[in-house]
């Protein structure tokens, strides 16, 4: 592996792919300079003098400026490295289009088929608490009902999505709250669902059956805890009939054009935009050009990096939706009066990530380089095929529940400096480097940080990662649901009553 890399040849700043040593010399586009200090792994070195207030390029464009006169081999980082990002802007749509290069092919998984025509890559039982009141009664339901039944077969896992609301919320929480855990219902990772309630929450469960819409009723069941004398055997009789309606459901070759995928980051280094979210953006392309179906979140990691995804929308109306949910978001940020580009964590800038616009170059590369067909509003599930944008903060947890609630079946997470979390659908762990990866293999689900070795080419890696993608979709459990890592977080921007 190289000691140091020039992502881009207009880039005025090298990456360190190794901790570097003061007096080494590094070259790059025929200039050499003398580290005039120490430098951590992913971290970077100016290449160039820059004057004061001149810009950091960085992936060929701009990530700030640097606050004083820096000379060429010295550390370009937080201390001497500043945000060009402000408040809202003005865009115009300059459209720039790309044609994918992968050609169809006949690629499949094993999946299951629902009645509806939907198609899930697990066979799981839910119960879907409306508020967070009954967490403890389910959780009991579900021991009675594994301890009765002995094999759960053909389910997979049986499940609590556990949250904590439901009630005392007001205005867009309550309605987020309430149409998160519908669209979890209505997921075709699910084989069944039981949705139990308390009986007096703001979210109540008549009115949460109407939203629902047409349902099989042997396969969603609906209990109110207050309404019966004895909770959990009612709860247990009730997932004993769906546990029965499920006995025939089986596995079924799928054409990858059915699967939906969320692409999330969290833990970024300075690796994550040069190996595991690139890879991830050549995932992206290849199932999209198989008819397939991506999602990238985190609005505000796309902050300064925006306008690459809006001269990529399919279309004007798409490009003011992308539009909207920037500012939008911005908007969210200063109506708290909290500054739009504060965003890289503790975590973040230690792993050589200096400011937002830093992240977001990174970030963005998750989602390739296809046509962007639709935004998504938070809650809101997917309708078109193809590479889409959803409206959700960066926080992982929030963010990988609305891919989930979105109707992907996972969610591919890219991580360098490793999280052990998962949401409600399977949450494969990616590796920037490959450090993490040996450090903790039960967290960590697949390495690009091979991809800095110096033997092995991205096509290799991306026909590799596509395969287990697929070995996954088919079954194949991943590090969170090994680990029984499961959580759900629904946003929340109000006041609890």
């Amino acid at each position: 592996m190289k000691d140091y890399l020039q992502i881009h040849e207009n880039d005025n700043v090298i990456l360190a792919l190794r901790d570097l040593k003061e007096g080494m010399m590094l070259t790059a586009e025929g200039k050499e300079v003398v580290l005039k200090r120490d430098v951590g792994r992913g971290h970077k070195v100016a290449l160039t003098d820059l004057p004061a207030n001149s810009d950091v390029i960085k992936y060929g464009y701009p990530i700030g400026h640097v606050t004083e006169a820096v000379k060429a081999g010295e550390w370009v980082h937080t201390h001497n490295t500043k945000t060009n990002l402000s408040g809202t802007e003005e865009y115009e749509y300059h459209p720039k289009k790309t044609e994918l290069a992968y050609p169809k092919v006949n690629l499949t998984f094993q999946g299951y088929r629902r009645e509806n025509g939907k198609v899930g890559i697990r066979n799981e039982l839910w119960i879907v608490p409306t508020v967070g009141c009954v967490n403890g009664i389910a959780e009991k339901i579900i021991k009675r009902f594994e301890k009765e039944v002995g094999d759960i077969a053909p389910f997979d896992n049986v499940l609590v999505l556990k949250h904590s609301y439901g009630c005392s919320q007001l205005g867009d929480d309550h309605e987020n709250t309430r149409q998160i855990l519908i669209d979890a219902v209505n997921h075709p990772n699910a084989g069944g669902i039981l949705v139990l309630g308390l009986g007096c929450e703001n979210n109540e469960l008549p009115a949460f059956k109407e939203a629902l819409g047409p349902i099989n009723e042997d396969r969603i069941k609906f209990l109110v805890s207050q309404e019966v004398s004895d909770e959990i055997e009612a709860g247990v009789e009730l997932v004993k009939e769906i546990h029965a309606a499920a006995q025939e459901d089986r596995r079924e070759e799928v054409p990858v054009s059915e699967l939906k995928i969320g692409l999330k980051c969290g833990g970024s280094d300075g690796f994550s935009g040069i190996t595991a979210n690139p890879l991830l953006g050549r995932f992206s392309d290849y199932l999209v050009s198989q008819g397939g179906t991506t999602v990238l979140t985190e609005v505000p990691e796309m902050f300064g990096a925006e306008k690459l995804l809006m001269e990529r929308a399919q279309d004007e109306e798409v490009f003011h939706k992308i539009e909207h949910l920037v500012n939008d978001f911005k908007d969210y940020f200063l109506q708290h009066n909290q500054p739009v580009y504060e965003n890289p964590s503790p975590g973040n800038k230690a792993g050589g990530i200096t400011t937002l616009e830093d992240k977001s170059l990174g970030c963005t590369q998750k989602a390739g380089t296809s046509t962007v067909v639709d935004v998504l509003k938070y809650g809101e599930v997917l309708k078109n095929n193809g590479l889409n944008l959803l409206s959700a903060p960066g926080n992982d947890l929030i963010a990988s529940t609305a891919l989930a609630a979105a109707g992907c079946h996972m969610v591919l997470f890219t991580t360098g400096r490793g999280t052990p979390f998962g949401t409600f659908v399977p949450t494969m762990k990616i590796s920037t480097n490959t450090q993490l990866f040996q450090t903790k293999p039960h967290w960590i689900d697949y390495n690009a940080g091979t991809l800095l070795d110096d033997d092995v080419s991205s096509e290799e890696v991306t026909k590799d990662f596509l395969h287990y993608v697929i070995k996954v979709a088919s079954g194949e459990q991943v590090n969170n649901e090994k680990n029984d890592f499961r959580e759900i977080s629904i946003f929340k921007s109000g006041v609890t009553l």
